[in-house]
């Protein structure tokens, strides 16, 4: 690839592309609209992204729609943080920048939702409580003061044919979660590890 075909400013961007469509800008808003609120609360899936010191991290966040999140006023919603690996990278992130970027998904919907705000972290027993399963309560819960909300076109999942059954792999097309982490480190047991996933995920997913 020549330096020269690469795009250095604003400006050339904007000129290979055109300008952008009115509607496009017209449908983000800065809160929830009525439409925006009834699609939040079908979703049961979405990335996080988040930026801090050591760098960028998206991360999936799923569950039963209804229980992923609630949406405690047109400004703001809040969101458990359930069981994971202890990482906590996303976690680190927010609090040295609390800037986050969402995207919804909702099986066999090919629009998708965007939120942008700023996060925080609580241990509000309350909230706690309230998204409990079981008697697993969350570590901590993430409240998103929401900035800008607004839906994607569905071309994206449609390219990918993403809800398509005729599309979808099966397991040993791809590596699993034990040889891709043997990859990594050598002399791990990749075969006991994939073994013994399915229940260790069933009684830690929450």
């Amino acid at each position: 690839m020549a330096q020269s075909d690469e795009i250095t400013s604003l400006a050339a961007l904007e000129a290979l592309y055109g300008p952008v469509n009115p509607n496009s800008i017209a449908k983000e808003t800065a809160a929830l609209t009525p439409e925006y609120r009834r699609w939040l609360e079908k979703a049961s899936f979405f990335t996080l992204a988040t930026s801090g010191p050591g760098g960028l991290d998206c991360s999936p966040r799923g569950d039963a729609a209804g229980q992923l999140l609630r949406i405690l006023d047109d400004r703001h919603i809040a969101f458990p943080d359930r069981r994971g690996n202890n990482r906590i990278d996303s976690l680190r992130n927010i609090v040295t920048d609390p800037r986050v970027a969402l995207l919804f998904l909702i099986p066999g919907i090919e629009e998708t939702l965007r939120v942008n705000g700023r996060a925080r972290l609580t241990t509000d027993p309350d909230l706690l409580e309230s998204f409990t399963v079981g008697d697993k309560a969350p570590v901590t819960v993430l409240i998103i003061g929401i900035e800008a909300v607004y839906f994607q076109c569905a071309r994206a999942i449609k390219r990918a044919k993403l809800w398509d059954a005729a599309a979808q792999l099966a397991k040993g097309d791809v590596p699993t979660a034990g040889q891709m982490t043997k990859g990594a480190l050598p002399g791990f047991d990749a075969d006991a590890y994939d073994a013994g996933l399915p229940a260790r995920q069933q009684s830690t997913l929450w």
